[in-house]
């Protein structure tokens, strides 16, 4: 869940925490974009000076709705490079986990920034989806993260390979499944051209052979996207012979049955 201080999000975290109670939720998470190390990176993320100003709001809502178990999290990008960045994230403030993500290949293009959508009409598709994984099972099998958020990102605006990607799958699913990473079964995917859970129900299927672990995530913009599609996320985690799911705390995990 998100923030305004990532420039692309409404309502403040008592809004979400507050919609997340009226569903009977119990436990939340926010996880903001974390900055980068130079603010003009992009216009899609909170500045270096806002991160305090970040975990105090999340620390505010945690204050207001006490019956809720409210997670403090980032969600921060990998790029092959920035592993000492995300380390110096990690010693500043007591996070339950980091959800690692990759947004951008090659060249500074964030693929799934709809800004830059004519860039896709430019490039095979297979070439990019490849290069994502690339540093995708890079982040899995970094150490870095909890868990890793929307794996099959590049499918967002419908360009999908006609060549078969079943081994850039197994390559990133076994760098999880060595380094203990969890998915997130990621239902802002519903709410794209995809139209499609992040990530597919094959990749799911191949993820639970591994025995890599999943999280759920609404990947919320808004307060009322909190929560949004979960019976449809946790249809897919039992169609794909999932039982369990993980929760984490200081960024240790406990497993919890569906």
């Amino acid at each position: 869940m998100h923030t305004p201080l990532c420039r692309h999000a409404t309502g403040q975290p008592r809004e979400y925490a507050a919609h997340a109670v009226s569903l009977g939720l119990t436990e939340i998470g926010f996880s903001d974009h974390s900055p980068m190390p130079q603010d003009d990176f992009d216009d899609w993320r909170m500045r270096r000076d806002q991160l305090d100003a970040y975990v105090e709001s999340v620390q505010a809502a945690r204050r207001d709705f006490p019956q809720l178990t409210i997670r403090l999290a980032l969600e921060v990008d990998y790029l092959p490079g920035q592993e000492d960045w995300i380390r110096d994230l990690a010693a500043r403030h007591p996070w339950d986990y980091f959800i690692g993500s990759v947004h951008y290949v090659s060249g500074g293009w964030d693929i799934d920034n709809p800004k830059k959508l004519s860039e896709w009409r430019q490039r095979d598709a297979y070439a990019v989806w490849a290069e994502y994984f690339d540093w995708l099972t890079q982040a899995a099998r970094s150490g870095l993260f909890e868990i890793i958020g929307h794996a099959d990102l590049p499918k967002k605006f419908g360009y999908v390979p006609d060549r078969d990607c079943t081994s850039l799958f197994r390559t990133f699913l076994e760098a999880a499944a060595g380094s203990g990473c969890a998915i997130e079964l990621n239902t802002a995917g519903l709410r794209k051209d995809c139209r499609e859970i992040y990530p597919s129900r094959r990749i799911l299927e191949m993820a639970r052979e591994r025995g890599v672990p999943i999280t759920f995530g609404s990947d919320a913009h808004a307060p009322a996207e909190v929560g949004m599609d979960f019976a449809a996320a946790l249809d897919l985690a039992r169609a794909a012979g999932y039982t369990k799911c993980c929760r984490f705390e200081q960024r240790q995990r406990r497993i919890v049955p569906l």
